[in-house]
């Protein structure tokens, strides 16, 4: 299946397209750091609407803003990232999970991005319509989406 079928078939069966795309090939660092990488890089993406609406009401410099969006989103959030991935899988050895490290970083990954296309929402709704309700549920809805994904995936890797 293309990228985009199993970021789609991922809402309904996280678990099944996590193992379908843990395959061989994604036992490489290589794959899972690019799954990262396109996770945040669309992030940062999202981003640009609400930068530039903040810009034009606060008359900051608009490249100073999307160069600190763009060192966050795609230099420091990787490294947290492989962080919150030990620290899970820590967690799920604890209680007896069977997974290993790169299962558990996969989860996380790939509930990332899945869970993109919410957050690119999430940034036109910022910088076209603004702070309000409709911008804090689509937030909570990108965020419930992502944890649901991500604790889905995670237990299918870890359970014995």
């Amino acid at each position: 299946m293309s990228l985009t079928a199993d970021i789609l078939r991922s809402y309904a069966h996280p678990g099944d397209t996590l193992l379908r795309r843990l395959g061989p090939v994604y036992r490489r660092e290589a794959r899972a750091l690019a799954t990262l990488m396109l996770g945040c890089f669309l992030v940062f993406l999202a981003q640009a609407p609400r930068l530039q609406r903040q810009s034009i009401e606060t008359g900051q410099e608009l490249d100073v803003m999307i160069g600190g969006a763009l060192f966050g989103w795609l230099f420091v959030a990787p490294l947290v990232f492989y962080g919150i991935a030990g620290v899970s899988h820590f967690v799920a050895k604890l209680v007896g999970g069977q997974g290993t490290y790169s299962e558990a970083r996969m989860a996380l990954f790939w509930s990332f991005l899945a869970a993109a296309p919410l957050w690119l929402l999430w940034g036109l709704v910022a910088g076209l319509v603004g702070p309000g309700v409709g911008l804090d549920v689509i937030g909570i809805v990108a965020l419930g989406a992502f944890v649901l994904i991500w604790g889905a995936c995670l237990y299918r890797v870890e359970r014995p």
